[in-house]
């Protein structure tokens, strides 16, 4: 019986978890249009390219786009907390939870600067493995 602690998993498909590297975010980009998406595509949805999408690490500063303080969630999910859709420095746009800031309207401002962190959430599966999930804080 192993007693090494289990690696942890990505929360979503689109975080990578190098061995020996930090965690980033991934995207694709079209070599036809420059397109850039969340995640792994085969099809870019902008101009229709088959099989031009690259894969690389997204950045890990970009702009708040918009944000909406969550009050009501599901059992066991704290609440308030700031649910936010970012526009990442060089491309691609993601949703994530803004934390490191008061959920106040008045402390968040629409453009502002923040960072990707990662972070362990408090979470496991049924086999008692951990997950690694993204956040985004002011930059």
């Amino acid at each position: 019986m192993s007693t090494s602690p289990s690696p942890l998993l990505p929360a979503v498909p689109h975080l990578i978890i190098p061995e020996s590297e930090e965690p980033y975010l991934q995207g694709s980009r079209c070599g036809q249009c420059e397109a850039v998406f969340v995640g792994t595509r085969n099809v870019c949805s902008a101009c229709g390219a088959r099989d031009q999408m690259t894969p690389f690490a997204l950045a890990n500063e970009g702009e708040l786009y918009v944000f909406s303080i969550v009050h009501r969630s599901f059992p066991g999910i704290e609440v308030p907390y700031v649910s936010a859709v970012v526009d990442l420095d060089g491309g691609g746009t993601v949703k994530g939870n803004l934390i490191g800031i008061e959920p106040d309207p008045e402390k968040i401002k629409m453009g502002m600067r923040v960072k990707t962190v990662f972070e362990k959430t408090d979470r496991k599966d049924a086999e008692g493995n951990e997950y690694l999930a993204y956040f985004f804080q002011p930059a």
